[in-house]
């Protein structure tokens, strides 16, 4: 094989705008979406999940210990409040509405809470702990230890509720300050299993995609599961990104004016795309997973999330994804 210079990368993508990405879709051809088996196997995952939904739930919440000190006991145990909180995203009810909700729940639960109790849970430290218990033991249950994986940015509204009189008032004072715009962007990338179609791992943020990459790649960095492969978008293509995943393949497009000498894992991407164009262009589109997956998730949850604090933000996308792993297992 000959050595990889630079003009090899510069030349392929050329070919790539002139003619090889339309000879690649031709051979490639997408197949239209079956409806009538989707909504089959929605229901039997449904039914599925239900039935898993209070055995992982004890499980996740069964070791779980915290020092309280003195003072009242909740009067909800971590098993309640965990319930209360996934079914509030399944129901995709604001946290008023919720409670009053759960005021017919109760004839079934017994549980009959306010929308202060609702809305506290997303902060709740015992909570975010059994999530996180209850992620993993999803994952473990489906065997999601060494996995091919794509991953992708989405972006979510923030629903916020502004009383009249306070919003007319902020927006006169807009005039007098540009630092009182309100932020309503959050964005959320998830790694995506191919094989289970389930999130490996999720990051959130107000500020950036970037920051919601890296807080991904720290929660990945708690979980011991190997990445054998990873596929992402031209946003992460740089020599940075394929260093963050030494062991593993590397399949994205290059940017025009892509450089060497960054490192072996930057080196067999740029090798991949030049010298096996169609098999590499074959493994970076299966990335299309995870906008399907966030299609799907946006269909059943919606496109804005209620909640205005930003670690109240994190853990209602934290539920949502647990769902959707929870609906796959």
């Amino acid at each position: 094989m000959a050595q990889l210079r630079e003009k090899h990368i510069h030349n392929k993508l050329k070919e790539m705008e002139i003619f090889l990405l339309e000879q690649y879709k031709k051979e490639h051809e997408s197949k239209g979406m079956n409806w009538e088996k989707y909504e089959k196997e929605f229901k039997e995952r449904f039914r599925n999940a239900m039935n898993n939904l209070n055995p992982l739930i004890e499980k996740a919440c069964k070791n779980i210990s915290f020092y309280r000190g003195k003072g009242d006991k909740p009067t909800l145990t971590v098993e309640q409040k965990l319930k209360l909180l996934l079914l509030s995203q399944l129901a995709g009810k604001s946290n008023r509405m919720m409670a009053n909700m759960t005021r017919l729940f109760s004839l079934i639960t017994g549980i009959d809470r306010s929308y202060k109790t609702i809305e506290r849970l997303y902060s709740d430290p015992e909570v975010n702990c059994a999530l996180f218990n209850l992620w993993i033991l999803i994952l473990k249950n489906k065997g999601v230890k060494e996995v091919d994986t794509c991953g992708d940015a989405t972006g979510f509204g923030l629903f916020i509720s502004k009383h009249y009189s306070s919003y007319a008032q902020k927006l006169k004072d807009k005039a007098k300050d540009s630092k009182n715009t309100k932020r309503s962007f959050v964005y959320k990338f998830s790694l995506l299993d191919l094989k289970s179609k389930m999130y490996v791992c999720f990051g959130t943020s107000l500020i950036s995609e970037a920051k919601a990459f890296h807080k991904a790649m720290e929660m990945l960095g708690l979980l011991d599961i190997k990445i054998k492969s990873v596929r992402l978008d031209r946003y992460y293509s740089f020599p940075c990104y394929a260093k963050l995943f030494p062991e593993s393949k590397f399949y994205v497009i290059p940017r025009k004016g892509a450089g060497l000498g960054h490192g072996d894992e930057w080196l067999n991407a740029m090798r991949s795309f030049v010298w096996d164009f169609m098999n590499h262009m074959k493994e970076y589109f299966k990335r299309n997973n995870s906008e399907s997956c966030f299609g799907a998730d946006k269909k059943m949850f919606g496109w804005k999330v209620r909640q205005k604090r930003a670690d109240r933000i994190d853990t209602a996308l934290f539920c949502r994804d647990i769902w959707h792993n929870l609906f796959r297992l």
